[in-house]
């Protein structure tokens, strides 16, 4: 049974009801129609005084109330239309003063039955979505929805920040400030790289001139000049003193040039083999070692000022005493030594050496004396000045940088130095080069020279011109008795010999190669006036007098000499 009304309706008899139209909640709204039945209505002033408004505004026409499915009555119209779903207004015949409304009906128990009826019809109708029932035969069309009027503080929602527009908004910040960032890194990476590049080039550049400069530059000098000098060899400023080694035991002397490059700030030991040809005070050709014996320190270096074109500016005589005591003072020092060096005190062969072979060394005064000297059997005596320059590098990398301990170290070795040397000059000079050796700037070349005892033409391109900054000027070979010398021994080392004691001694060396061996030795001379040379090349080898005689000879040499078993060389 569709019984569209509920207990409440009763009283008003044969009053029909109608659905108009649905709330803003969705709940169906009624409204009474009108019948040609005059009937009684307890409430018919209400409706002309308050309760017939008509919200849908029907031509003027009064509408009956709403009618109130919670309360079985009916209600005064609502601000927002026909139904007033809170029930805010009073009205008459619904609850009590102080009863809640309950537009579902569920309040009050009375119409309880027949409300649950109406539920379930209204429920239905709401699922269907019925907009509006057939209406009276005047009232065709539905009513007009009533214009609503809204109020800013329902749209405030509008003008409140939305927290997740904020987060993309910073989110697109944080985008674009990252791209950005990432562009600027990126540019001031490219704006390093082409500086990195321009001051590598720069430096490149620098250190190319400074090389072309100081001649370092590969394939730019010769393999003898590798301390380089620059386009003007002559106008760089050096440092050179002269030192001499006199063994006091074994006799002989080793000499090296000192030099300090102060333009290049290099240094360089340059040994000179005993074998250099000088020219002595009288005019005469000489050797160096005849030299130091003979002419001293001063006529010795005035010869080799004259032969290589340097500025000598004093001379060091440093016997082997004093070595062994500078040695002590500078607090030992590291060799790579190339030999085992036998103890001069052992009193039977065999015994440990005194010097063993090996890189890293590390020699004492005495040590360092016994491998200066050292010359092995059949040793030319260049191996022995090599040896005799590695013991000069390790002084000067364990002398003092400092001028002032470096000339105390001097002073305390107590030694009488040439005048023009003193113990202040030498002090300052060893400090400087000290200060180079350190830092691996000082190395060591020796002078090439010929068998005949000149310089070569490398020598006077190389170490000559480049390191010492001079000019080579041997003297001349025809100002020397050349003395030509045959191996008859059966002693291959013999001729090496030979060559250091005439060298020496003054002589031009010419090798003639070796011979059959014979018992005697025999000097020989073409020319009259070569007979007194003759005699004093046979003194010089240690041969007895009757071994000279006047023969024929090559056109070569002035005095020709075969060496026989009875030759016993020295140690030159």
């Amino acid at each position: 049974m569709n019984d569209r009304y509920d207990a409440g309706a009763a009283d008003h008899g044969a009053d029909q009801y109608e659905l108009v139209g649905y709330d803003e909640y969705g709940r169906p709204v009624y409204r009474q129609v009108q019948t040609q039945q005059q009937t009684y209505d307890p409430y018919a002033q209400q409706h002309q005084q308050g309760y017939g408004y008509d919200p849908y505004g029907q031509q003027g026409q009064q509408s009956p109330p709403a009618y109130d499915y919670g309360t079985g009555g009916q209600q005064p119209a609502s601000p927002y239309g026909a139904y007033d779903p809170y029930a805010t207004g009073p009205h008459q015949g619904g609850p009590a003063q102080g009863t809640p409304h309950d537009p579902y009906g569920q309040a009050t128990a009375s119409g309880a039955t027949a409300r649950q009826p109406r539920v379930a019809e209204q429920t239905a109708q709401q699922t269907a979505r019925i907009p509006q029932q057939a209406g009276p035969a005047h009232d065709q069309e539905a009513p007009a929805e009533p214009q609503r009027e809204y109020h800013t503080e329902q749209f405030a929602f509008v003008e409140e920040p939305d927290a997740n527009s904020e987060d993309v908004i910073d989110w697109l910040k944080f985008t674009e400030n990252r791209t950005e960032r990432r562009e600027e890194a990126r540019r001031r990476a490219r704006s390093r790289v082409v500086a990195l590049a321009v001051v590598l080039a720069l430096v490149a550049a620098g250190g190319v001139g400074y090389l072309w400069y100081a001649g370092k530059l590969p394939g730019l000098s010769s393999d003898d000049s590798r301390t380089g000098t620059a386009t003007a060899a002559g106008a760089q400023k050096r440092d050179v003193i002269v030192v001499h080694l006199h063994d006091t035991k074994g006799g002989g002397t080793s000499t090296a040039l000192l030099v300090d490059n102060t333009t290049t700030q290099r240094g360089t030991t340059v040994l000179l083999p005993n074998s250099l040809a000088l020219t002595s005070d009288d005019g005469t050709t000489t050797t160096l070692a005849k030299s130091v014996e003979d002419d001293g320190s001063d006529g010795t270096r005035d010869a080799l000022d004259t032969v290589l074109g340097t500025d000598i500016e004093g001379t060091w005589r440093l016997d082997t005493p004093y070595l062994q005591n500078l040695v002590d003072l500078v607090g030992n020092i590291d060799v790579d030594t190339d030999a085992d060096v036998p103890d001069p005190a052992a009193k039977k062969k065999g015994e440990a050496p005194l010097v063993n072979k090996g890189q890293d060394q590390t020699l004492s005064g005495k040590m360092a004396v016994a491998y200066a000297t050292y010359r092995a059997p059949g040793e030319a005596q260049n191996a022995q000045l090599q040896r005799f320059g590695q013991v000069m590098q390790g002084v000067l990398r364990k002398m003092s940088s400092d001028p002032q301990a470096a000339t105390t170290t001097i002073q305390t070795l107590a030694q009488i130095l040439d005048p023009s040397l003193t113990d202040k000059d030498l002090g300052t000079f060893l400090a400087g080069l000290s200060d180079l050796a350190k830092g691996g700037d000082v190395r060591t070349d020796l002078l090439p020279v010929q068998n005949d005892g000149t310089l070569s033409a490398q020598a006077s391109a190389g170490v000559v011109k480049n390191v010492l900054g001079g000019t080579a000027k041997s003297p001349d070979k025809d100002a020397a008795v050349s003395v030509s010398v045959q191996n008859a021994t059966g002693v291959e080392d013999n001729t090496e010999k030979a060559r250091v004691v005439l060298l020496n001694g003054g002589f031009t060396f010419l090798e003639s190669g070796t011979g059959t061996a014979r018992a005697t030795s025999q000097v020989v001379y073409a020319d009259a006036a070569d007979k007194t040379n003759a005699a004093e090349v046979a003194k010089t080898l240690g041969l007895p007098a009757g071994s000279v005689t006047k023969g024929r000879i090559s056109a070569s040499a002035d005095v020709s000499v075969v060496l026989g078993q009875d030759y016993k060389p020295s140690s030159g």
